[in-house]
């Protein structure tokens, strides 16, 4: 059996939080359409806000730290992505942002992505469309043409998201696993990695 290797991506900053809620659900039924399909999946869900701190310092010294490394990695081997974000100010949060702002844009070319966002009104719906959309457009993904908002009235009822959400869930999920499905765009090999400035610094004055 063929596996999948899907990262998925909470931006949520509370605990609980229902950007994670969204993930999980969104997760489970792309596990459960790959399965249908003939497929497995790998899935690894990471949750940003404990990786605030080490992204932050990316930005000042250049280096990730050997956590946010692991999980750079780990993105760039993937296969598909689900990418959750809370609302704020009508777009995708900082924290989300700057986690992909410290990944190279080459490296998630050709991924399939399955997006979701969450908001305490219907009114940030939009943010699919007008913010997350055109963010992975840009970075030449697959997107699954269904993403999935949630707002409050999804989740007030017995089934941990109502009727309505399940059927959205569903139908992502699918749209999602179909992009898996059959042989995957390859990451093209990079070009010859330059030392950093301050090893080449170092370097030469070494040898000085």
């Amino acid at each position: 059996m063929e596996t999948r290797r899907i990262t998925v991506l909470s931006a949520g900053l509370g605990v609980p939080s229902s950007s994670r809620l969204l993930a999980d659900q969104l997760a489970a039924a792309a596990e459960r359409q790959l399965a249908a399909a003939g497929y497995g999946a790998d899935i690894e869900v990471i949750e940003l806000r404990d990786l605030a701190v080490d992204i932050a310092n990316n930005f000042v010294t250049g280096y990730p730290a050997p956590k946010l490394a692991a999980v750079i990695s780990g993105v760039e081997d993937s296969d598909g992505i689900i990418a959750v974000s809370p609302v704020f100010s009508a777009s995708y949060s900082g924290l989300f942002k700057s986690f992909i702002d410290v990944l190279d844009p080459k490296s998630l070319e050709g991924k399939a992505v399955l997006l979701g966002a969450t908001a305490g009104t219907d009114r940030h719906q939009l943010v699919l469309d007008y913010a997350m959309r055109p963010l992975f457009t840009y970075l030449r993904t697959r997107i699954a043409g269904t993403a999935v908002f949630a707002g409050p009235q999804d989740w007030g009822n017995n089934d941990g998201g109502g009727a309505a959400l399940s059927t959205r869930i569903d139908r992502a999920a699918g749209e999602f696993a179909g992009l898996l499905q059959g042989p995957q765009p390859r990451p093209k090999p990079g070009a010859a990695e330059s030392l950093p400035f301050e090893q080449l610094l170092a370097g030469i004055s070494g040898g000085q």
